[in-house]
């Protein structure tokens, strides 16, 4: 099996954000999860501007569940493309889609390769989605082609030097007898999806490098301030006593620039 192959298999398994799919109709499912994502993360729609999807070409990179890619059609967009690696989060989102009577052409496709013309759109955005790619610079690469001159790509990665690489480091490698485990190592085989990357701020910049402009900036995700589902993989008495404890007034005075998110705002 190739590396691509397992993390398509690990989000066809488990889609992003399903564990807040509670419910036993698929509607109340939906509404569930959608609700959870943005109370956990309210800062999600100030970075995206779904407004500003109004009349322009749209794509979406990595639609997971769907609940994005909604507020993107209720923009009313010129024309509206959605992607993912996974053929449950394409399902996923063609029936939430479905519900509103609202549409997109959705498809099941590779980052690194998308099958999508030169200069078709005038906005790219993808959330949590590229660091997973086998080749993030591939998919760089590919967000720029597609984006019109001008075109503006809105991208959250992984940010390297965050509270949730330490804390997975403490656990699965100072306290493992593994104190030589590299950040890197940590997140390719601990966080999410297997070969999972984080960035420098620097390593950001010179992914999205071949933008005229480029912006940069680190944000507390829920994982650092241990909040919502976040430790799902690694249940312990030590994390059950963290979520209780935790410090989350002084983390966020004290540790802002620690935060998982990095989001990229690159004009082409």
């Amino acid at each position: 099996m190739t590396d691509k192959e397992r993390v398509r298999d690990f989000w066809n398994r488990a889609p992003c954000g399903e564990v807040y799919a509670r419910g036993d109709e698929l509607p109340e499912r939906l509404e569930a999860q959608a609700r959870a994502r943005y109370e956990l993360e309210p800062y999600l729609a100030e970075f995206a501007r779904f407004a500003d999807g109004r009349g322009r070409d749209v794509l979406e990179l990595g639609v997971g569940m769907g609940a994005d890619h909604l507020e993107w059609a209720r923009s009313r967009p010129r024309s509206l493309t959605g992607i993912d690696l996974t053929p449950s989060a394409v399902a996923y989102t063609s029936q939430r889609l479905r519900l509103f009577g609202l549409a997109s052409r959705v498809l099941v496709a590779d980052v690194e390769r998308l099958p999508l013309p030169d200069a078709a759109f005038d906005l790219v955005y993808s959330w949590g989605v590229i660091h997973h790619s086998p080749d993030t610079p591939a998919a760089s690469l590919e967000i720029r082609r597609v984006l019109r001159p001008g075109g503006q790509a809105r991208v959250m990665i992984y940010h390297r030097h965050s509270l949730v690489g330490y804390m997975l480091w403490l656990r699965y490698g100072l306290l493992a007898g593994r104190p030589r485990l590299g950040l890197r190592e940590t997140y390719a085989l601990h966080l999410e999806s297997p070969g999972t990357k984080a960035y420098s701020l620097e390593e950001a910049r010179r992914l999205f490098g071949g933008f005229s402009e480029v912006r940069v900036r680190t944000l507390l995700s829920p994982g650092d301030l241990l909040q919502g589902a976040v430790g799902q993989r690694h249940r312990s008495i030590l994390l059950t006593a963290a979520k209780a404890l935790y410090p989350r007034w002084a983390v966020k005075r004290l540790l802002a620039h620690h935060g998982l998110y990095l989001l990229i705002e690159a004009t082409k």
